[in-house]
């Protein structure tokens, strides 16, 4: 039989020779210095399977004993209401849990990836003050590696905007707590009932959102207050008001409203062509009473998946939710735009132990303060929340 020359070796073995080279290259060499490089290879590699077959936010919550990644030391952007540790909240062991999934893993957030991720891009979180508190703990988060030059106007009391020269980074806050344009019927009180306007975009927001890459879009709590509806520039309805000649809706009527035009406001913006992440409702924890009746959080560990369940109010805000975001995935094929859920309603559901409570001020003797079972510790649960954005953003 002839002997094969140097030459004449099958081209098929040739190309073997360079794929095992190339697989080396990729486990060994590529993941110490560009680590998410590195998984986008395995998955063309077929080395590991897309999580997306995976529902991140089915799953439980387990020990974590190297959390927290950040102290009310380290990061100096924490909210005083939620520096649960400055004001004295004796226990730690509610920072030390991680997010779990059934069907496979959800890494830590690393600050590194992300940065890789987002340089040269801008992020903006819309919502009210949960919203405020996510960003803040991405921001904690960031400070293991970098901090951020706030170019927030002194001037203005509800919005932030940071950004990370080194990385070209810009993340920003924009206050709107119903998503629509909103007035107060009392501009001295906070307290007093709101005239929103259902159909009406929130310019404080929409007029600039276009320039943004990415959308973290959120609303919650301050729906439960008395509020006026208006559609089309004509009274719709109230929640709460004591006029009797008024037609009484729920406040899933408003809630609905409100998602469906901030939606609409976004996909008209011209030239958006970046990506919303709706985070879905985020649930409260009082027990022993309503929010100004004595309710209070004071739990302190988290529920196991069998000890609660997604239900009432909480359950019927969720699905809304759900359900106008997929109306706004249809309406986006054609419009432009991607948008993807960030459920925290499911794996916050299990969390009655990462609220601030009483720990979001200093005692004051004979005044008595309403519990903060709305927002969360930072560092705490909350963080999570980055876990899931930074999977989602490699994802996307």
């Amino acid at each position: 039989m002839k002997q094969l020359q140097d030459s004449e070796v099958p081209k098929r073995d040739s190309k073997l020779v360079v794929q095992i080279i190339a697989l080396i290259f990729v486990l060994t060499v590529i993941p110490l210095y560009f680590p998410s490089t590195h998984k986008k290879l395995l998955l063309a590699f077929n080395i590991i399977a897309p999580s997306s077959k995976c529902d991140l936010f089915a799953g439980e919550w387990v020990p974590n004993p190297e959390a927290p990644y950040y102290t009310n030391f380290t990061c100096h952007v924490i909210q005083e209401q939620q520096n649960c540790m400055k004001f004295g909240r004796p226990d730690t062991d509610f920072q030390k849990w991680r997010w779990k999934p059934d069907a496979c893993d959800l890494p830590i957030f690393d600050p590194y990836d992300f940065l890789d991720i987002m340089s040269g891009k801008s992020m903006a979180f819309v919502g009210d003050s949960v919203a405020r508190n996510h960003m803040q703990s991405l921001i904690c988060l960031l400070s293991r590696v970098v901090h951020p030059v706030n170019i927030t106007r002194q001037t203005d009391d509800y919005n932030r905007y940071y950004v990370y020269p080194d990385y070209n980074f810009s993340v920003s806050f924009f206050s709107s707590q119903y998503l629509v344009r909103a007035e107060r019927t009392d501009p001295g009180d906070i307290s007093r009932p709101f005239n929103l306007f259902l159909d009406e975009f929130d310019e404080s927001w929409t007029a600039g959102i276009a320039s943004f890459d990415y959308v973290v879009i959120s609303a919650g709590a301050w729906f439960f207050r008395p509020t006026y509806f208006y559609l089309n520039k004509t009274l719709a309805g109230c929640l709460y008001c004591p006029e009797p000649n008024v037609t009484h809706r729920p406040l899933y009527f408003s809630y609905r409203w409100a998602f469906r035009t901030a939606f609409r406001a976004i996909r008209a913006a011209g030239g958006f062509e970046g990506t919303v992440f709706l985070r879905t409702f985020s649930p409260t924890h009082f027990e022993g009473g309503a929010w100004d009746n004595g309710g209070d959080c004071v739990r302190t560990r988290p529920f196991r998946r069998n000890e609660t369940a997604l239900e009432y109010y909480t359950l019927k805000m969720y699905n809304i939710q759900v359900e106008e975001m997929k109306t706004a995935q249809d309406a986006g094929k054609s419009a432009g735009g991607i948008f993807r859920l960030l459920d925290a309603t499911r794996p916050m559901l299990l969390r009655p132990d990462g609220h601030p409570g009483k720990y979001g001020r200093w005692a004051v003797v004979n005044q008595t303060f309403s519990n903060d079972c709305v927002h969360w510790c930072l560092p705490g649960p909350i963080d999570a929340w980055n876990d899931f954005l930074l999977h989602l953003l490699k994802e996307n």
